[in-house]
């Protein structure tokens, strides 16, 4: 065959080609239509509002009148919300490690091939269901009361306490820490799910060269298991800064004794809802939104010096 027949059939060959369609995508957007909706509807709209009303004087019962920085201002001087910072940088700061070292020994425990382990994994699961619930709230309220259940049980071995480690502000923030740290389950599923991850021939090496536990859990398992601690870290970070259901109930909505228990979120809550200043809370909702964005930032930035991601 002879080049410019050659040719010749090449360019009938192209011209016969099935042309190729762009792929439609009707479906996805069907799908994805009720959720881009939603989320305009529900999510950025409220979240457009806010900005707005930030700026504003609104009580509910009167259109909303701009005052420009006058809410920003405000935080300055305002010593309710300066106590709030307070409490709620304690919580996070006592709170957050506190539940990860239990959920990651629970881990360990259970990674070592417990009998039951099903159950204690549900078992210890369960308070995470239920910690942020306004059942257990009450709960803890009686447990931690004048006559509860801790007075009751230190009574036993002859220490009488009849003070209410609710009613104390010295101690008041510590049973809502406490309660934080019970409610393990959620990071330690996840722990459990990473410890699983790590190969065994690494422990196997490790022991046949002498390592001895802690050995090989400063070797291995924490360098592992750095990527899932640090996931943890993000999520308990934000979750703990979002807490209100606890010291809600637990203060009876007012932060008592003496704003001990006065978390950021009662705050922009009593402000919001209490005293109808839904300019204020706005911009203090805007503020916590920074105070999160700033700490998952830094969370980020250090996570350079000491997570360790195989490659």
């Amino acid at each position: 065959m002879s080049v410019a027949e050659l040719q010749r059939l090449t360019r009938r060959s192209s011209r016969t080609r099935v042309p190729q369609h762009a792929p439609d995508n009707k479906a996805a957007l069907a799908f994805l239509g009720p959720w881009v909706l939603g989320a305009a509807a529900l999510t950025l709209g409220p979240v457009l509002a806010s900005l707005y009303l930030a700026f504003t004087d609104y009580n509910l019962l009167q259109d909303a009148s701009w005052v420009g920085l006058a809410n920003f201002e405000r935080m300055l001087t305002d010593t309710r919300l300066h106590q709030a910072l307070l409490v709620t940088f304690v919580y996070v700061a006592v709170g957050v490690p506190g539940q990860l070292v239990v959920a990651l020994g629970l881990a360990l425990l259970l990674d070592r091939g417990l009998r039951g382990r099903s159950f204690y994994r549900s078992a210890f699961y369960l308070p995470s269901l239920l910690g942020s619930s306004v059942a257990i709230a009450v709960l803890w309220r009686l447990v931690f009361g004048g006559s509860g259940l801790v007075n009751s049980s230190l009574a036993l071995v002859g220490v009488h306490h009849t003070t209410s480690w609710i009613g104390s502000p010295d101690t008041a923030l510590g049973t809502i820490i406490l309660l934080h740290i019970w409610t393990f389950g959620s990071p330690m599923v996840i722990f459990l799910a990473g410890l699983r991850q790590i190969p065994t021939e690494l422990y196997e090496a490790a022991a046949t060269d002498g390592a001895g536990v802690l050995h090989r859990f400063r070797a291995i398992t924490l360098p592992l298991l750095t990527p899932i601690i640090f996931f943890n870290l993000v999520l308990a970070v934000i979750n703990a800064f979002s807490s209100f259901t606890q010291a809600f109930i637990v203060s009876g909505g007012t932060g008592a004794p003496a704003d001990s228990l006065l978390f950021y979120t009662l705050y922009l809550y009593q402000e919001g809802f209490g005293s109808f200043r839904m300019g204020y809370a706005s911009a203090l909702a805007w503020l916590l939104v920074l105070i999160i964005g700033v700490m998952t930032a830094v969370n980020f930035w250090l996570s350079k010096y000491w997570v360790h991601y195989d490659d």
